[in-house]
């Protein structure tokens, strides 16, 4: 058989969440860091990729179909995801690890895939990967950025819990797969399903998010924002913490210890 059951992942990640746990410390962050890059890589690539379209439907389309292969490389490689490690509850809940050792690996994790998504941020930005279409790919960039640091509170958290809700069932749903192709094809559908929805990624909104009030600081870019009247009053680092990574974090931990609680409790409690 090419698969194993719900229950069997359930146990399996019981032992994986509590080992992540006890985790040294520079090889968490190492791992952290390139799962931060390897979510740019993905964020960057679909804003190239959808940019010059006008069509919000085609946008969700072309960036749905492409983004789930982030996720799929983070499993594969075994970097570590801050929205993926909030299954580590499920360790915490069978009594295999401490909320210490989950708020060390969570904190860590963090900072690592904000660095990752930095690393590529810097790079896209001052080296001429936002240039594309004479600096449309830049326009859509500012534009996402300065949407997602005037959602309100109550929206982010909520788009935060939905759409963690949806990345922890991959990460569940490509365990039960034996092979690559498996996993891949298992972990592809929710991904995909939050990012036409538009739901909100913490760790992706740390590549979106940065690269838009960069860009937003650079000359060229700055004159042809304002040109198109695109409001950057809240694409500040106020933004960036408060307005978005803040409440989208917080929904991230909810949705996710929500699908871990749900799978803990139908398959693993006694």
């Amino acid at each position: 058989m090419n698969s194993i059951s719900p229950k069997e992942v359930v146990e399996s990640y019981s032992n994986i969440g509590a080992d992540k746990t006890t985790m040294k410390t520079g090889k968490l962050l190492v791992l952290g860091i390139l799962a931060g890059m390897i979510i740019a890589f993905g964020s960057a690539a679909t804003s190239t990729a959808a940019f010059a379209f006008t069509n919000i439907s085609i946008i969700k389309i072309v960036t749905g179909l492409l983004f789930p292969f982030g996720l799929a490389m983070v499993i594969l490689t075994g970097a570590e995801l801050f929205t993926g490690n909030i299954l580590i509850v499920i360790s915490m809940f069978d009594k295999k690890a401490k909320l210490k050792g989950l708020l060390r690996n969570w904190f860590i994790v963090y900072m690592g895939n904000f660095i990752g998504s930095l690393i590529v941020v810097l790079g896209g930005v001052y080296f001429g990967q936002l240039d594309y279409g004479d600096g449309a790919l830049a326009m859509y960039t500012i534009e996402i950025a300065a949407a997602k640091c005037a959602m309100p509170f109550s929206r982010a958290f909520v788009m935060g819990f939905l759409c963690n809700f949806l990345v922890t069932l991959a990460v569940v749903i490509s365990m039960t797969a034996k092979d690559t192709l498996g996993k891949m094809a298992a972990s592809f559908v929710p991904v995909a399903y939050f990012v036409f929805s538009g739901y909100e990624h913490s760790v992706a909104n740390m590549y979106y998010i940065p690269a838009g009030i960069l860009a937003s600081h650079i000359t060229s870019y700055q004159e042809q924002a304002v040109a198109m009247g695109i409001d950057m009053s809240h694409l500040n680092t106020m933004g960036l913490i408060v307005g978005n990574l803040i409440p989208v974090t917080l929904g991230n931990i909810a949705g996710g210890m929500a699908l871990a609680f749900i799978m803990w409790y139908s398959h693993k409690k006694k």
